[in-house]
């Protein structure tokens, strides 16, 4: 049975290409790239090289790029280095019971934000949780309302993992920083999927994660501007211009350049194949099941590799159950948790009603994706939905 997989907004397949740079990395530049001998210059040039690539793509100086160990640290590092500076600036410490830092975020962030900002109210940083609309977007003027005049940080992701929702960073980031205020987002998601240019973009902070751009697990990038202020999260050795200790990844830190490369070009071309997938499991899915299927998100503020929908009749669990026998791979959401059987924060926000919110699946395509693999799958859809009646 041939599997079909709509699940890219977890990881994506390794791109041919990435493969063939990181196993020419693997067996040609085997040094470190902090030994100062013939190896490990090879392998700093190596670095240099894709760091340069990178920025090339996403408009940006390479000095202002630290290559992390994925997503997840990328934004660790940009909301504990933000606030230890805001903090250290402060002169207070951290056992002081005076006016602390605050962070703005909102409910709908990934994990690798929401459980930072817990872990920093724990230290005692100060944190507003802003909530989206029913559809999942945020407006500026809700950002704005939420900053105060000890705010140092607002974290607003690109595009929302789950639901697809595109926020306002280009206004959120103008505001934030007519305030004085650093700005990070979350482009984890976004990076390959919409034309992101750093140097035209009013934040102080991105984070972004090779895996999810057909490159590899295990390597990713935060975006620091120039003159931010901002402290490094981890300590040891002077790589990455002592702001993120530990030898490098030097195949992953490769492969990911090529991904970026492979994942920027011809993107109106690849945009248009992806909406036109989406559209084309959208579109079987209400001429089989009419009002029984509502589409959860922004309808034109949209990511467009990520369809998220509550398929009424039929539980999550159940569905994606009967999904995976059929061999189509589909979440509830984030990879991070949809493991579990709780209800999707991300929902949970936006305020849906609890049958929308027991019965959402999101499909996500990317490389190798076809409308005729998405007619295939509404269809199926719609046997497993007959199914499920008839037992009811």
């Amino acid at each position: 049975m041939e599997r079909i997989y709509f699940d890219h907004a977890a990881t994506t397949p390794l791109h041919p290409d990435v493969q063939a740079v990181m196993a020419a990395s693997m067996h040609d530049v085997f040094g470190n790239a902090s030994s100062v001998h013939a190896y490990g210059r090879e392998a700093k040039s190596a670095v240099n090289q894709a760091r340069d690539r990178m920025a090339a793509r996403l408009g940006c100086r390479p000095q202002e790029l630290v290559f992390t160990s994925g997503g997840t640290e990328s934004d660790n590092a940009a909301l504990f280095g933000a606030a230890w500076a805001a903090w250290l600036q402060s002169g207070q410490s951290p056992h002081q019971h005076t006016t602390k830092p605050h962070i703005v975020t909102t409910q709908v962030e990934h994990h690798a934000v929401l459980h930072a900002c817990e872990r920093l109210e724990a230290l005692g940083f100060e944190v507003t949780y802003v909530a989206p609309d029913e559809t999942g977007f945020v407006s500026a003027d809700k950002i704005e309302s939420a900053l105060r005049p000890n705010t140092c940080l607002v974290s607003v992701m690109y595009g929302n993992n789950e639901v697809g929702t595109l926020q306002p960073i280009r206004e959120i980031g103008g505001i934030v920083r007519a305030h004085g205020i650093l700005m990070h987002t979350d482009a984890v998601q976004a990076l390959g999927m919409i034309p992101i240019q750093l140097n035209e973009l009013p934040v102080d902070f991105a984070s972004f994660s090779a895996h999810k751009v057909n490159g590899p697990k295990g390597v990713g990038a935060l975006y620091i501007r120039t003159g931010a202020v901002w402290d490094p999260f981890l300590f040891g050795g002077n790589q990455e211009r002592k702001r993120r200790a530990g030898t490098e990844n030097i195949a992953g830190i490769a492969g990911f350049a090529e991904a970026v490369e492979r994942a920027v070009s011809s993107l109106d071309e690849k945009i248009q194949q992806l909406n036109s997938i989406r559209e084309a499991l959208w579109t079987g899915l209400k001429d089989t099941l009419g009002d029984r299927v509502v589409w959860n998100g922004h309808s034109s503020l949209q990511l467009p590799h990520i369809l998220n929908v509550s398929i009424l009749d039929v539980p999550t669990e159940t569905m994606l159950m009967n999904l995976d026998i059929a061999g189509i791979m589909a979440a509830s959401g984030s990879a991070c948790t949809s493991g579990s059987l709780e209800v999707s924060h991300v929902l949970e926000a936006m305020n849906l009603p609890e049958e929308r919110k027991r019965t959402a699946v999101r499909f996500s395509f990317g490389l190798g994706n076809t409308r005729e693999e998405a007619a295939f799958v509404a269809q199926q859809i719609a046997t497993i939905v007959s199914r499920v009646r008839t037992r009811k």
